[in-house]
């Protein structure tokens, strides 16, 4: 395994479809956010203010669904429940789509919080795997700001310790901590684009000209 992809839910369903099936012959595993189904969970949860465990297993939830219905459009995908299904999804050829919630529920490794998101996740499959990780999202990388607003700045390059002083980001608020503990980079791409992020997992990035953030946690 060389690269965990995490692919936002918010690139569901097209945009998710065409990156998933773009990473055919590479030795990646695909995690998906939970879109929609996530958002409306948290809807819910601001409105009647469930327990975190009952929102946060939901949420998780929610990426197992998506996952299952990826994987249904994807001929070169597999689900995988374990790391060892995941290692076999590759040896046959592959991309694994890892069904997050078994392994997740049997170690518990997150605080149940809006603050973990599947971007943390991916980065904890991706410690457990020794594998890269590149977060594909529906914007071009991180801003200092939301970039819809006035003055917003892209940043192509940051340290996870400039990170946590973020209040908000393109990526969740655990990860910049995650990346600091496993002492490992992330990149972040607008996966409308699949060249780019097999442009990135290809070590080819000269080659295209194209925005993208590099965060660097080791």
């Amino acid at each position: 395994m060389e690269w965990v992809i995490k692919i936002g839910g918010s690139l569901f369903p097209n945009y998710a479809i065409d990156l998933a099936k773009s990473l055919k012959g590479t030795k990646t595993l695909i995690i998906i956010g939970g879109g929609e189904f996530a958002n409306l969970i948290r809807k819910y949860d601001d409105n009647l203010d469930f327990s975190s465990k009952t929102s946060h297993e939901t949420a998780i939830d929610s990426m197992d669904i998506l996952a299952k219905l990826l994987n249904d459009k994807v001929e070169s995908a597999k689900l995988a429940y374990t790391i060892e299904e995941s290692q076999k999804a590759i040896d046959e050829g592959f991309n694994p789509i890892m069904i997050t919630s078994k392994i997740l529920n049997e170690n518990n490794p997150f605080e149940h919080s809006w603050d973990v998101t599947s971007d943390s996740i991916a980065a904890y499959f991706a410690n457990l795997l020794k594998a890269k990780l590149l977060i594909a999202t529906n914007v071009q990388g991180i801003y200092n700001r939301k970039p819809s607003e006035k003055n917003s700045k892209f940043i192509s390059e940051i340290d996870a310790k400039k990170l946590l002083t973020f209040k908000e980001s393109s990526i969740d608020l655990k990860l910049p901590s995650l990346l600091i503990k496993f002492g490992t980079n992330c990149y972040v791409v607008n996966g409308k684009y699949p060249v780019r992020v097999l442009s990135i997992i290809s070590n080819d990035i000269n080659n295209y000209n194209f925005k993208y953030t590099k965060i660097i946690g080791d």
